[in-house]
C-alpha cells in the first residue's frame, strides 16, 4: 500500500478553492497508486479561521463541500480532510458548538468522522474559544491496515518526552495500546526558528516509544502573522526518517508501507542542522509576505528607503518574495539625512533591481513649523518635531499606496518594537510590519548572509552605526544600549520572562535594565496599534502577545 502526504497551502475562508486543491493532490496521487492520501489540519476552511467559526454559513458550506468532494475523488484513494463538524449536544451546559475534525472520505462517501482531542490555548492557539474536545481514541481500518489519526496538538503530550503533561490524556499512546498499525497526524504548525528540530525529536521519539510508524502532515504558507513551513515527515516503526516534504513549499511525497514496517542501519533519524539558519528564518519571512500580499489581493508594495539595514533588509524580502519589478522604494530624505544614506539608499535600489522614487520632504517640515509656531513658540527642538518627520514619510508612503493600490511594508524591527523606538503613525504605518519579530542583531546576520555570493546590501549599510537621522549627528546610542546588550536583556523579558533580578545576575547593569523594562512597559500602546508582524519566534508582539496597556507594574518589577 501507498501513503502519500498533500502538503498544502490553503487560503483561509476560501473553501471552494481549497476543496479543488485537495482534489488535485488527490488525483495527481491516485495517478501514483496511492490508497491513502493525507492532507493538513483544517485542510478545507484554512488554520487558523478564528471567529470564522461563529457564522454558521461559514460552518454548513464547509459540509456541503465536503459531501461534493467525496464525489469528485478518483476511484480507489481514500483521502483524510481537516474540517469542522457541528457539536449536536452544544445544547448542553459549557460545551462548545463546534469540533475540530478530520474526515475519512472513500468510494464516494465520507465513511468516519475523527475530532481532535487536545485544544491548544497558548500562544496564538485559541481552540478552546470555538471548539469541544474529543473524547474517544480515533481509528479506522483501510484494507486491513489499522490507522491511528490525531490532529496537531494531540501529538504534543508525551510526559516522557516533556516531562510534564499538558492534558490529562495522551492521545498517542492510547492509540498504541488500541493495537493500531499505523499512526498519522494532521497538522497546522505554525513556524518558529528551531522548531522543526523539535517537532522531529518528539516525533522520532512517538515512534521509538510505541514502535509505530508515524506519519506528520503539516500545512504550508502565510497567514496573517503565521507562518506554515510544511517539513512533513513520516518515521519508521524504529524512529528512522522515511521521506519529508519540502520546506516553505507546497509538496506531494508517497511512502510505501513496507518502508515504513522496515528499518536499516543508514536511516537517518533526525533533523539536518540547527534548524535556527538564516536562510530558514529569510525563507520564512519572504513566503510570509509573499502569502500576505497574494491572499490580501495585492501585487505591488511599497516602502520607505532611508539607507538604514532595516529597510534594507525587508526591500531584499519584499523583491524575493514580490518580485523586483513589483516594489517600489520611496527615499525620502530631509536636512538631516546624511549623503552616505542617500548613496546607500540608491545602491541598494541598484543592487536590488527595484524601482525607486526620491521625494524631499523639507518643504512639508517647513509647511508644519509655520503652522504649529504659535503653539510651540518658545520651546525647544525635541521629540515631538524629530516625529513629524517620520509622520510625514508616513503620510507620503500611504499616499502612494492609497493611489496606486501597493502595499506598504512597514520596516521596523523587534528591538525598536520591543522598547518603542519608532514612530506611531509615521514609520509604523504600514499593512505589514515584514521584520517586527526580527531582533536588530538578527537583522545584521541576515544582511551579512546575504552577502555570502554577492553584494545584495550595500556594506556601508552593514557596518555604519545605526541612526534615525531625525537630527544632527543622531546614533541609535544616544538613546539606547548597544543593541548587543539590549537584544538580550530583551530577550529575558520578552521571551523568558525573567526577573529583574534574574537579567541582573546574568551579567547586565540594574540601571540599564530597569530603564528597558520601562521602555518595553510604556510602549505596549503602540504595539497595540501596529501592522501585523511576521511571527519567527516562541514570543511575537502578534496575536499571542495579550498584554495589558493600562497598567501598574510593582516597583520590585522595574526597579
Amino acid at each position: 500500500m501507498k501513503i502519500a502526504i498533500a502538503q498544502l497551502n490553503p487560503t483561509i475562508g476560501d473553501i471552494t478553492n481549497n476543496a479543488k486543491q485537495i482534489i488535485a493532490a488527490a488525483e495527481n496521487a491516485a495517478k501514483q497508486n496511492v490508497r491513502l492520501l493525507l492532507t493538513p489540519e483544517l485542510s478545507l476552511c484554512g488554520y487558523p479561521p478564528r471567529d470564522l467559526l461563529l457564522y454558521p454559513d461559514f460552518v454548513e458550506s464547509m459540509a456541503r463541500e465536503l459531501k461534493a468532494i467525496a464525489t469528485e475523488l478518483p476511484d480507489n484513494i481514500a483521502v483524510l480532510i481537516g474540517t469542522v463538524e457541528t457539536n449536536p449536544h452544544a445544547h448542553d451546559k459549557g460545551q462548545k458548538p463546534l469540533y475540530n475534525s478530520m474526515a475519512l472520505l472513500d468510494e464516494g462517501e465520507i465513511k468516519q468522522i475523527f475530532h481532535k482531542r487536545l485544544l491548544p490555548t497558548y500562544d496564538v492557539f485559541d481552540e478552546d474559544r470555538y471548539f469541544e474536545p474529543g473524547y474517544e481514541a480515533n481509528y479506522f481500518s483501510l484494507d486491513e491496515l489499522k490507522v491511528g489519526v490525531s490532529i496537531c496538538e494531540d501529538l504534543w503530550n508525551d510526559e516522557q518526552f516533556w516531562g510534564k503533561r499538558s492534558y490529562e490524556v495522551n492521545p498517542i499512546e492510547e492509540l498504541a495500546q488500541l493495537g493500531v498499525d499505523v499512526i498519522v497526524n494532521l497538522s497546522a504548525s505554525p513556524y518558529t526558528v528551531g522548531k522543526q528540530k523539535l517537532r522531529e525529536a518528539m516525533l522520532h521519539h512517538a515512534a521509538t516509544s510505541y514502535s509505530k510508524p508515524v506519519l506528520y502532515v503539516n500545512q504550508v504558507g502565510g497567514n496573517d502573522d503565521l507562518v506554515f513551513d510544511g517539513n512533513s515527515v513520516a518515521f519508521n516503526h524504529v524512529g528512522e526518517v522515511v521521506t519529508r516534504a519540502k520546506s516553505f513549499d507546497t509538496d506531494l511525497v508517497v511512502v510505501e508501507l513496507d518502508e515504513l514496517m522496515s528499518s536499516s542501519r543508514d536511516g537517518e533519524t533526525g533533523r539536518r542542522g540547527d534548524g535556527e539558519s538564516n536562510e530558514e528564518i529569510y525563507n520564512a519571512l519572504v513566503l510570509g509576505v509573499k502569502d500576505y500580499a497574494r491572499k490580501c489581493g495585492f501585487t505591488r508594495a511599497i516602502l520607505g528607503l532611508s539607507g538604514g539595514i532595516d529597510s534594507a533588509l525587508v526591500a531584499a524580502i519584499a523583491a524575493e518574495a514580490l518580485g523586483a519589478k513589483n516594489v517600489l522604494g520611496v527615499l525620502m530624505p530631509s536636512p538631516y539625512s546624511s549623503e552616505h544614506s542617500i548613496s546607500d539608499a540608491v545602491n541598494l535600489v541598484n543592487n536590488l533591481g527595484i524601482t525607486s522614487q526620491k521625494i524631499e520632504i523639507e518643504p512639508a517640515m517647513t509647511a508644519y513649523d509655520a503652522i504649529l509656531d504659535p503653539m510651540f513658540a518658545g520651546t525647544e527642538f525635541g521629540i515631538a518635531e524629530e516625529n513629524i518627520q517620520s509622520r510625514i514619510r508616513g503620510n507620503l508612503l500611504m499616499a502612494i499606496a492609497n493611489k496606486f493600490g501597493y502595499l506598504l511594508l512597514s520596516t521596523g524591527n523587534k528591538s525598536e518594537m520591543a522598547v518603542g523606538y519608532c514612530t506611531l503613525y509615521g514609520d509604523m504605518n504600514g499593512g505589514l510590519a515584514v521584520i517586527a519579530d526580527v531582533p536588530k542583531t538578527r537583522v545584521f546576520k541576515l544582511c551579512r548572509w546575504l552577502n555570502q555570493e554577492r553584494e545584495v546590501i550595500p556594506v556601508n549599510i552593514i557596518t555604519k552605526p545605526p541612526s534615525a537621522e531625525l537630527k544632527p549627528d543622531q546614533k541609535d546610542s544616544d538613546s539606547l544600549p548597544d543593541y548587543e546588550i539590549l537584544d538580550d536583556i530583551l530577550e529575558r523579558i520578552v521571551c523568558q520572562h525573567q526577573s529583574i533580578t534574574e537579567i541582573v545576575a546574568a551579567g547586565h547593569d540594574r540601571e540599564t535594565v530597569s530603564k528597558v523594562i520601562k521602555l518595553v512597559t510604556r510602549a505596549e500602546f503602540k504595539r497595540r496599534q501596529a501592522p501585523p508582524g511576521i511571527k519567527i519566534t516562541d514570543r511575537a508582539f502578534g496575536t499571542g502577545w495579550r498584554m495589558p496597556i493600562a497598567k501598574r507594574l510593582s516597583a520590585t518589577v522595574t526597579s
